[in-house]
């Protein structure tokens, strides 16, 4: 069975009217979704309902009561996937990603949001431009993400997906007229900025873990959680500190077969 992605740019074909196709010139070279976070949280439960946290499409397309083949839902898979929160796999089935995990998760859901607005190209782009000011009129907006790269036939269609998924996201709860990032309260203390809360992968029958059912301590959580991004600076007393943490939580957990605790310290001027 031949399967087909529906991209922006076919899709900005088949939304232009009749008498108006888009051109070259006019479509999109930046990615963004055609339906809001909310309609992609749907998407995000289907599987969930059908799956877990995999499903073939015709399963999806059951749960959100749309045609397998039809444009609705292959609108609605694109958007999905550009807001990071599913994957393709081979042989049609669709999975959760790392993000769409942590949406079914009631814990996690709102910090999820955030994530999966900001894996938009167009809405990190708005985001970062406009950041701790207030967002210009609509006009002047759609001239701004039309530059970023949205064609200029759908730039109006961006735009209203853009604000209506920032609500949902969060964004204006702490002003109306300007994005800001909401304070996450369902994710540990060591949620940051670059920092995101990891569900942990589900554990295979046979898979191997500690005694406390297959899962990792709650102290190794947190201290991987803390854990800048790979390839940003991190000075060495920081590294260090860490170090100190990391060892202790080993102590603490562990016992030692020749009951000697390992001591790491900080020397002054680090």
């Amino acid at each position: 069975m031949k399967r087909v992605l529906i991209t922006p740019q076919i899709l900005e074909q088949a939304l232009a009217p009749k008498d108006e196709k888009t051109s070259g010139n006019d479509r999109s070279t930046i990615e963004f979704p055609y339906s809001d976070l909310d309609s992609s949280f749907e998407v995000v439960q289907g599987i969930h309902n059908a799956g877990g946290t995999s499903c073939e499409s015709e399963q999806l397309a059951a749960q959100l009561k749309l045609e397998a083949k039809g444009g609705g839902f292959r609108l609605k898979i694109n958007a999905a996937r550009t807001f990071g929160l599913i994957t393709y796999e081979r042989g049609g089935r669709i999975s959760l990603s790392e993000i769409g995990r942590q949406a079914v998760d009631p814990q996690y859901e709102r910090s999820a949001k955030v994530r999966a607005f900001l894996s938009v190209p167009l809405f990190q782009k708005v985001y970062d431009e406009f950041k701790g000011r207030p967002l210009p009129p609509r006009a002047a907006l759609e001239r701004t993400i039309v530059n970023f790269g949205v064609g200029e036939k759908v730039k109006d269609r961006a735009r209203q997906v853009l604000d209506r998924s920032a609500k949902q996201a969060g964004f204006f709860e702490a002003a109306s007229d300007r994005l800001v990032k909401p304070r996450i309260d369902d994710a540990p203390d060591a949620f940051t900025e670059n920092e995101h809360p990891t569900i942990p992968e589900e554990k295979s029958k046979n898979g191997g873990g500690s005694g406390n059912g297959g899962g990792m301590h709650p102290a190794f959580q947190l201290l991987l959680q803390t854990l800048p991004e790979p390839g940003t600076e991190w000075d060495t007393k920081q590294r260090m500190n860490w170090l100190v943490m990391a060892n202790s939580a080993f102590n603490m957990i562990y016992k030692s077969k020749d009951g000697d605790e390992i001591v790491i310290s900080i020397k002054s001027g680090l």
